[in-house]
């Protein structure tokens, strides 16, 4: 007996070997591994058969002054090792005659054992410097490892000449004999599904753990993984797929939505998910962060790039059943495009979301999104009745009343079951159509299906500009006789305030609706019409203030320009229509205005449009009004004269101190009035320089090259008989055009803000009394139908080119059958040609939110300032 043995047992020597050693070296001293090779009083040499038929020898000692054990092996890990342990476990616990002698151990030999291929699946995320961006880039390398299992052996990689494997199972030892043409055609197999060698290591699967193969991109991948591997699995390939592998994915079984009401039927609430494993997973806060992360998701730019076939994969928050492991789908971007379209909503909040979305009740329009993907919808189907009603609003059969003595065009039919479609949901929206169109004739149409239907058993009000009244009471009694009308305007207005009960249509304005608030907030309406609403595009005016207190059934607004300047007036409109809806005033500058007028979101951009839609009709002349003749529009180029040069200068090197001054002490948007004021003392210096000019003021040469051209644009015009209308924003300007005029003894006709009398000077005009309709910008803007007219002058341009538009309406609207000439008469090298560029910009924005395209906003900013200020070029 030797005394090493002893000693090892009165040690409690298995604390000198780690646990997973520990564990498998006891184990191994069970199947008959080990082989005494000497044993003497100082140390014992062994024969350990380890993995896959490997033997290994270990040399096992005492360290002096027992400090331990040193267990030296052959194996790869070298010291106190698994087969360390085997060794001293199986010479204690064995009687010396069960040792055995250091003979070659017995094998069954098999040759005909064949192959059986097992797929190693992995992923490894890494980071790597971009040389080219300077940053650190993240990837993920993709491994597919391939074994051949012989019987419980594992083997890879190609042998040049036969081998064969040792194994043990069951106590019994093999000898197994591999086959190279059978491992070469598995291999081919891979190659077949697109696979090649993988010539770069990698973390995906450990080292020399099997044959690495690759594919060229995740498309491959994801094809392999939905299309090839199962068949491969039915083939008996076995599969093993380690954790973190990104294609690991689970089947969608179906997709569902389920809608939740309010009782106060305010709101809803909105789930939307996927069935996987028999489980519904909602997928919002899933895309949700995904959105957070990659917010070019909701790009409408980017979301049309995508093919629908196209798959993104996400990692829901679930685990399977089987393993644990996080659930994984791929979701087809032709059902994803409409579910991120309607998360747009969830994007711009700032908290998390939970498994719903909420909503407001008209956010049930963009319902209809989601009716195309074959849903499986729980609750909501009042909802998704009214989404697909908006939805199909223009298309919906709509007769109109007998009564109405006109007939509509089909874009006026349209309009009409638009406005009854929004009244059956509980709506209000904007009817924007171009000037010209029938926004009037669509209104009372629809007035009139009401009373038919008897639904209009309580007024309806239209509040206007004062200059509006008079076209009312001529369209409403010339298209809908049976409609019970009564203007309340005037001072006799308030004899009428008790019987207004008794009629159909109450007509008043925005002036007098503050100071009459009391009066209407007593009266239940059917419906509150705005006509020129752009006039409430403050909210905090007290016209708007006192419209929003009105109670009624359905609140409407029209108006050709929606949004003039800024989205903030198109807020202020759906705060009337709808409040609350686009939420408050400075959340809406956070989430929609700042993103879009100064940094061009089109993601915020598109999705506004989306919410928008439902409830903004809008249609330009030249889209539906096809019948209507050419219009030319044509810049009138015109020089300075002298005397308006010098004075020009002048004024615009003194205005040009007087703004950068300013700028500096308050800054840029702190100024505006300012360099409102200054630009208009240039513009007057454009027009005429009599209007800056000090009375009394002598000057040598003419005081207006404009006006100058003007009047020879008059008389050639006149002589070939063509009917004028002459804009401009200055009264004054028109008192010195008159002047003119008398002087050539030109006849012509004249609307101002001081005209009381609007009728007879548009019915001379029409009637072709007159060649010549003198009227200021802003009361002449609107309200008048002037289509004996078929040229349309801008004396001066102002900022905003809808309003100008709106001014050349007057002329090129419904009914106009003649070619209709617009002129625009501009100053070269002076502040009314920058203006003109400026133009261009604002009505970007219009357009972006009007007619959906993505347009960057306008925004005057510094260097607007040095080209608006900036000296006449010379004269060569």
């Amino acid at each position: 007996m030797s005394a090493l043995l002893d000693q090892l047992r009165q040690l409690d020597w298995r604390l000198d070997f780690d646990p997973g050693a520990l564990s498998r070296g006891l184990r191994y001293a069970t199947e008959n591994r080990i082989r005494l090779l000497s044993l003497s009083d100082k140390a014992i040499e062994t024969s350990c058969e380890g993995s896959e038929g490997h033997f290994y020898t270990q040399l096992i000692r005492l360290a002096p002054q027992g400090l331990g054990i040193v267990g030296r092996c052959s194996c790869p890990v070298g010291f106190n090792c698994k087969h360390c342990v085997a060794a001293i476990s199986h010479l204690l616990t064995q009687p010396a005659s069960g040792w055995q002698a250091n003979t070659p151990p017995s094998e069954r030999l098999i040759d005909d054992l064949q192959p059986v291929p097992h797929l190693i699946l992995g992923s490894h995320a890494q980071s790597q410097y971009d040389l080219r961006s300077g940053r650190m880039v993240g990837s993920q390398q993709h491994r597919a490892g391939l074994v051949f299992d012989y019987g419980g052996a594992h083997t890879h990689g190609k042998t040049a000449k036969p081998e064969r494997l040792h194994h043990r199972t069951n106590g019994e030892r093999l000898s197994i004999s591999r086959h190279p043409k059978a491992e070469q055609a598995l291999r081919d197999v891979l190659r077949q599904h697109g696979f090649k060698e993988a010539l770069r290591q990698s973390l995906a699967l450990p080292a020399n753990s099997a044959e690495m193969f690759e594919l060229p991109s995740d498309e491959q991948w994801l094809h392999f993984m939905r299309e090839q591997l199962p068949a491969l699995r039915e083939q008996g390939w076995l599969i093993d797929i380690r954790p973190g592998f990104q294609f690991d994915l689970s089947q969608v079984e179906g997709w569902y939505a389920e809608v939740e009401e309010a009782p106060s039927r305010e709101w809803f609430d909105l789930e939307l998910g996927i069935v996987v494993e028999g489980r519904r997973i909602s997928l919002l806060p899933v895309l949700l962060r995904l959105i957070q992360r990659n917010p070019e998701l909701l790009d409408p730019q980017n979301l049309q790039r995508r093919k629908d076939d196209e798959q993104l994969r996400l990692q829901l928050d679930a685990t399977r059943a089987a393993d644990g492991r996080p659930l994984q789908v791929m979701l087809p971007f032709s059902r994803l495009k409409p579910v991120l379209t309607t998360l747009g909503e969830l994007y711009q909040r700032d908290q998390d979301p939970s498994q719903t979305l909420r909503l407001a009740r008209p956010d049930a329009a963009r319902l209809s999104q989601l009716e195309e993907l074959d849903l499986h919808w729980q609750g909501g189907e009042e909802l998704r009745d009214l989404a697909r009603k908006l939805r199909d609003s223009s298309k919906a059969a709509c007769s109109p009343s007998k009564g109405l003595n006109a007939e509509l065009r089909h874009y006026q039919l349209e309009g009409l079951a638009w406005l009854q479609t929004l009244r059956e949901v509980g709506a209000g929206g904007i009817l924007g159509d171009d000037m010209g169109l029938g926004k009037t004739l669509q209104t009372l149409a629809h007035l009139l299906l009401e009373k038919e239907a008897g639904r209009l058993d309580r007024p309806a009000l239209v509040v206007m500009p004062t200059s509006l009244i008079p076209n009312w009471l001529d369209e409403a009694a010339r298209f809908a006789p049976d409609l019970r009308v009564l203007a309340l305007h005037g001072p006799s207005r308030k004899k009428a305030f008790a019987r207004m009960a008794e009629h159909d249509l109450l007509l008043t304005t925005y002036a007098l609706l503050p100071r009459d608030l009391e009066q209407f907030a007593e009266l239940q309406l059917h419906a509150l019409i705005l006509d020129e609403a752009q006039y409430i595009k403050n909210h905090a005016s007290k016209a708007a203030q006192a419209a929003r207190q009105l109670q009624a059934h359905q609140r409407l607004c029209l108006t050709g320009t929606p949004l003039e300047n800024h989205l903030g007036e198109l807020w202020s409109l759906f705060h009337f229509l709808m409040p609350g809806w686009l939420g408050d005033s400075q959340g809406f500058l956070r989430n929609y205005r700042t993103p879009i007028e100064k940094h061009g979101d089109a993601t915020r951009l598109a999705h506004l449009n989306a919410r928008l839609k439902p409830f903004l009709l809008r249609r330009s002349k030249e889209a539906v009004a096809t019948e209507l003749p050419a219009k030319s529009e044509i810049t009138q180029w015109v020089e300075l004269s002298d005397r308006q040069r010098d004075l020009y200068e002048t004024v615009r090197l003194a205005m040009d101190h007087k703004v950068r001054d300013e700028i500096d002490r308050k800054g840029l948007a702190r100024s505006q009035i300012v360099i409102l004021e200054a630009l208009l003392k240039l513009r007057q210096v454009c027009c005429d320089a009599r209007l800056i000019e000090e009375s009394g003021t002598r000057s040598r040469g003419s005081s207006s090259g404009k006006l100058d051209s003007l009047m020879e644009m008059l008389e050639e015009l006149i002589a070939e008989g063509r009917k004028v209308l002459l804009f401009s924003q200055f009264t004054s300007m028109l008192s010195l055009i008159e002047d003119e005029l008398r002087k050539r003894a030109i006849e012509y006709v004249q609307i101002t803000g001081d005209t009381r009398d609007r009728r007879t000077p548009v019915q001379r005009f029409q009637n072709g009394e007159v060649p010549l309709f003198l009227i200021s910008l802003k009361a002449g803007g609107t309200g008048l139908n002037l289509t004996a007219a078929d040229t349309v002058i801008h004396y001066d341009p102002w900022w905003n080119p809808a309003v100008e538009r709106q001014a050349t309406d007057r002329a090129y609207r419904i009914g106009q059958d003649k070619p209709v000439f617009v002129y625009r008469m501009i100053s070269r090298g002076t502040v009314e040609e920058k203006i003109q560029q400026l133009q261009a910009q604002k009505a970007a924005l219009a357009r972006g939110i009007l007619d959906g395209r993505e347009k960057e906003g306008w925004r005057l900013a510094e260097e607007d300032i040095d080209a608006l200020f900036a000296p006449l070029p010379r004269i060569v």
